[in-house]
């Protein structure tokens, strides 16, 4: 089984349990339990332009911003890194490469101005949305907003983060 599983890939959908169901506490009688396919690999963004909820353009610029927040470690670590020890010698990779470190900051800041160039009031709603990967309607219970208003926002957000990464 498990090297079938590796042969064909990992596996993109999988099982949860329905978070509703279980016991009823008003009824007597237990209710059967249900579960329902979540593809592990599609993000709320995706979500959101999956059904048209965003454009192309923001679309782009939410997976730019999530690309640079990975790149450069923001994310939190598992493990510790595995990355081969530097050469006594010299430096690894190709001549005229900027070094992993410097290239790490470079984003790290690109990232930062990013944000900056969102603003302050709608970045909340861009960084959970699209770096954490919550869905709508977690984020607008923790920014303690009314239903439904996360995705106004977040298309404020995305168009000003559009802007700046110059998507026409």
């Amino acid at each position: 089984m498990v090297d079938r599983m590796w042969r064909d890939g990992p596996r993109l959908l999988a099982e949860r349990a329905d978070p509703r169901d279980g016991e009823d506490k008003r009824r007597s009688a237990p209710r059967r339990a249900r579960s329902v396919t979540v593809n592990l690999k599609e993000s709320p963004l995706a979500w959101l332009k999956a059904r048209d909820m965003v454009s192309d353009r923001q679309f782009e610029a939410g997976e730019r911003l999530r690309h640079d927040w990975e790149r450069a470690g923001l994310g939190p670590r598992v493990t510790m890194a595995w990355d081969a020890a530097p050469l006594a010698r010299g430096r690894r990779g190709a001549p005229g490469a900027l070094d992993p470190t410097l290239a790490q900051l470079s984003v790290k800041r690109r990232f930062e101005a990013a944000t900056i160039a969102v603003g302050a009031g709608l970045n909340d709603i861009l960084w959970r949305v699209v770096c954490a990967g919550e869905g709508l309607s977690h984020a607008e219970k923790a920014l303690h907003w009314p239903a439904r208003a996360g995705k106004l926002v977040l298309g404020l957000a995305l168009d000003r983060l559009a802007d700046f990464y110059r998507i026409a």
